[in-house]
């Protein structure tokens, strides 16, 4: 199970208490906000893109949405999600539980600019009933983030 995987990615840094467990579904935005308690934006998304022959995450915050031109601009290509099937084959998390922790190798992270507003935000950890409050510097840590970029617009 997902969630396992990232609770034994914090495990190596003693964090893996911090995961919370919902009883209720955090699998959107919207969800993760009422069973997190803390406002929509605040929510660290992470979509799932195909790239060559793998893909990359982009980690944002809940109320930004892909801007396809600065998309193309950083990455010289159309923004392309993965379907459902594919995130689970490439990424290791299944759709709802997508995080940038525990995840496959060969997978690229980055930190898009819409998250740096606040000082903690709320990352799911592999299942669609979990997340984790980090401040912005730990989510720069522990993501294992490329780098930060501005692909995202409408926050």
């Amino acid at each position: 199970m997902a969630i396992e995987k990232v609770r034994q990615f914090f495990k190596q840094y003693g964090m893996e208490d911090r995961i919370q467990e919902f009883e209720v579904s955090s699998a959107t935005v919207e969800l993760a906000a009422k069973a997190a308690n803390c406002e929509p934006e605040r929510i660290a998304k992470t979509l799932s893109f195909k790239k060559d022959e793998g893909c990359m995450l982009i980690v944002t915050a809940g109320d930004a949405k892909i801007d396809n031109a600065k998309f193309k601009a950083q990455f010289s290509m159309k923004a392309k999600m993965l379907t459902p099937d594919e995130v689970v084959e490439l990424v290791g998390h299944a759709v709802g539980g997508v995080c940038p922790f525990g995840i496959n190798e060969q997978v690229d992270v980055y930190l898009d600019v819409s998250l740096k507003r606040f000082h903690t935000v709320f990352p799911a950890c592999g299942s669609s009933n979990s997340a984790i409050e980090l401040t912005i510097e730990e989510l720069e840590k522990y993501s294992g983030s490329k780098e930060w970029i501005d692909v995202c617009k409408g926050y």
